[in-house]
Formats: C-alpha cells, structure tokens, sequence
C-alpha cells in the first residue's frame, strides 16, 4: 500500500517539530499539522515568554544593589506596554523560524486541526484526508480549570502574557513550579503578590529542604504565601473579584490566576475509536519506545504525561526517529533528568530528595546554607542552599539539590556528573573554583545528617 507520507506528525511544539525535521533529514516523506502557533506551549506560552518575565522582574532588585555597590542608578517604573510588546515580537520571531526549519527540512506543513481517521489516515479540519505510514501525536497540554463558582472569572498561564496591564494585586492559586514562578514574577514585577496553596509546602515532590528554603525567602520578598489554603468561592464586585479561601479569608483581588495542573490534549482526536488506551487523566499510554497499542502511531510530549519538560519531549521525538526511521530501537532517557525550577530564588535539582532517597537506602546528606558574596556585601539576607544525597554503600551522588541565583546553570552541569554516576569522592578531588556559590559543591567534608 502506498501512502501520502512516511510520517504525519500532529503538533507544532519542540517534540514535533523536531520529530519531523530530523525524519526528513533521513529522507521521509513527512507533513505536520498544527492548529495554534508553531513553537507550542514552550515557544508561546511557556518556558520562553516566562523565563523572559523572570529577568524583567529581577531587575527592581538589580537596582538597589549597583547603589550598594556605588552605582549611582535611580529606580524607575516598569512599563508593561513596552516589555508586552516586545516580548510578544520575540515570540512571533521564533515562531517565524520553527516554520522556516520545518520549510527548509521539506516538511509539509497545514495550519489546521488534525485527527485520526484510521491507524494511517489523518483528517484536517477542512475535511481532506492524509494517509501515512507512521503517525505522531505531539499534541502536548493545557491549563487545568478549577470547579467552583466564579472561576471563569479566573486566568491560565496562557493568558498571563497577554494582560491588557499589569494588575495591582493578583492571587495565583497552586504550588506547583508554574504557580510559584508566576509569584516570584509578579512580586519582583510591583504587583501585590498572594499564593493559596491546599497542600503544606509549595512544590511537592521536590526536595523538601530546599522547597522549604524557597518559600521562606518568597516570604521575605514579600509574598503573601498561604498554604493549608484553597479557594472556595470567587464574584466580581466592581472592578475587582471578591474571593473567599477555605480558610475564612476574605480578600478583593484585580486578577486570579490558577495553575493548579496540565491535562494532555487528547480530547477529540479519534484515539479511543483506534483503540489507543488513554490515562486516566487522558494521557496516550505508550510503551517505552513511544508506541501505541495502534503498532503505526506513536505519541510523544507532554500528551504523554511522562516526563513535561521541552527537552525531554524533544528526546522522545528523536528516539521515535532511531527507532522507526533508522532502524535502531532507542527508548527515551528519563532518569536523572535535571530540572530548574525558575521561582525566586531560583531552584535547580538532578536525582532523588533526600526524602527519596531515604526511603530507597541509606545515605549521607552533605548541605550548606550561607548568604551569598554578591548579595551579603549589597546588605540582603537572602541565603542560598547546596545540598548532595549520596548512598552509604556506593558513595554515588544520588542528588544534588540547588537553591541560589543562577541555580539552573548549575544544575546543568551538575547533572553531568551525577548523570555518569559520580561519587562523593570524585567531587570531593575536583578543585574548588574560588570564590564561586558552587565551590561548596565540593568542599563539603563532613555530612550533616545520615540515615
């Protein structure tokens, strides 16, 4: 049977777009389908836009501390205008060159919504029918809407880019990364900044140490945090939304904004009728090698509901090219992937908590916690936190955990070696680059905890 493509890939995000470009540069005949913006969650509205609101609002601070080291510099005011629009010019700029890599690599490209009719037809939302050999969905996530009275009173992070001005105050609902990013933005950018989160801590899952030191030092900027806190109700009463928290506070607020999950976009895409499982919050079950239970469609990316980063996605689509289209069965890697979390301060983190790890053997915990240079001379009080889990029996670094300026940079290095399984000892011989926040890393001699 002959087919119109070797490959239609359904998503214009980094997993897809890179899926398709590499298929092509093996000599695929392959076309993708898209029905937003090329680039996806992360080009658009995501980890780019957002990372580009953190440096925005880390410069009030910025400010204060070039007067404490001599710089006669006056503080000024934010115009949100002039960063919306060229923030938004920075994002059509790179989406204009996922649609230029896709038109270079040969990949055909629609503009429209794409389903599946059979195992190796698609259907566009105009009606015409794509036959291939291989299909991938890449279709990636979205907001999760809370269930309560008046939550469409209520924004996403979708459309926290797109405020017509910068609000007064705002309350963002959630403890996850996505929520506390948004607190740390909103804060440094002036607005009133209150987080609710229903569980203990914010950012559960992650080392509790340093999710703890990351909360408190969001406090002390000034962040109203309640935790043990959820909304219970929300109205409009003027201008404003009146909400009341199932703690018995009251309070008005000019925007809410919720981040309280991310559900896979598999609805309406024809799945079930194939016979492709869905989770139970909706992700495309696959195997380790990104198939289906439909052999001629495959599903990477956060519809997967895996591992929800750009770059994991991006390895899975590569795998899903070694693997169909090279003959070379690769699974994708998801262990001991590093992750920055770009709350203020910021958090970087590869490998298990401490938490875990006690849970799995025993281990040595080697911390610090200290006001950094940089910051200590300008008069602030913030601290930072290094922190390394390593196993008693084979003295590997099983984690290594970050909080401090530039927390993300680190931890990509870090990674690298906690990725190749190095020990306590193999950091303990490197020599300390001085005077640096990461030389702790390893000058640490004595653990500070075991168990």
């Amino acid at each position: 049977m002959s087919f119109d493509y070797d490959l239609f890939v359904i998503g214009g995000g980094s997993g897809g777009v890179r899926a398709a470009r590499v298929a092509a540069a093996e000599g695929a005949k392959v076309a993708l389908a898209e029905e937003d913006r090329y680039g996806g969650t992360c080009v658009i509205r995501g980890c780019v836009p957002k990372k580009l609101m953190v440096f925005a609002s880390e410069y009030a601070g910025m400010v204060e501390d070039a007067q404490s080291y001599g710089w006669d510099i006056q503080p000024g005011d934010f115009n949100w205008d002039a960063f919306k629009s060229k923030l938004h010019a920075e994002l059509d700029r790179l989406e204009g060159i996922y649609r230029n890599l896709l038109a270079n690599s040969g990949v055909e490209t629609y503009d429209q919504r794409a389903k599946l009719a059979d195992a190796h037809t698609v259907e566009l939302a105009d009606g015409t029918q794509k036959t291939a050999k291989h299909i991938l969905v890449a279709t990636g996530g979205r907001p999760v809407w809370p269930e309560l009275p008046g939550a469409e009173l209520g924004i996403s992070s979708n459309e926290i880019f797109h405020l017509d001005k910068l609000p007064e105050s705002i309350l963002i609902v959630g403890g996850g990364y996505i929520a506390s990013e948004f607190t740390g933005i909103m804060n440094g950018l002036g607005v009133k900044t209150t987080q609710y989160y229903r569980g203990a801590q914010i950012l559960r899952g992650f080392d509790d140490e340093a999710r703890g030191l990351v909360a408190e030092e969001m406090c002390q900027r000034g962040v109203d945090l309640k935790t043990g806190t959820n909304v219970l109700e929300m109205r409009q009463e003027g201008d404003k939304i009146w909400v009341k928290a199932t703690n018995g506070d009251e309070g008005l607020f000019d925007k809410v904004m919720f981040a309280t999950g991310r559900s896979p976009n598999s609805d309406g895409l024809g799945l079930e009728d194939l016979g492709i499982e869905l989770g139970r919050k909706g992700e495309i079950l696959v195997d380790d090698y990104s198939q289906t239970k439909v052999p001629s469609v495959f599903a990477i990316g956060d519809v997967t509901d895996r591992v929800n980063l750009t770059p994991v996605a991006i390895r899975e689509g590569m795998a899903f090219v070694e693997t169909v289209f090279k003959g070379n069965p690769t699974k994708p890697d998801h262990e001991l992937i590093p992750t920055a979390i770009f709350t203020q301060p910021e958090m970087g983190t590869v490998g298990l908590s401490e938490e875990d790890a006690r849970d799995q053997e025993p281990i040595e915990v080697y911390a610090t916690s200290f006001k950094p240079m940089q910051q200590a001379f300008a008069g602030r009080s913030e601290r930072v936190l290094m922190k390394l889990i390593v196993s008693q029996a084979t003295r590997k670094v099983l984690g290594c955990h970050i909080v401090a300026p530039a927390a993300g940079e680190m931890i990509q290095l870090a990674g690298i070696a906690v990725k190749m399984g190095a020990t306590k000892e193999d950091f303990d011989q490197t020599v300390a680059v001085h005077p640096t926040m990461s030389e702790e890393l390893v000058t640490m001699k004595l653990p500070v905890r075991t168990g």
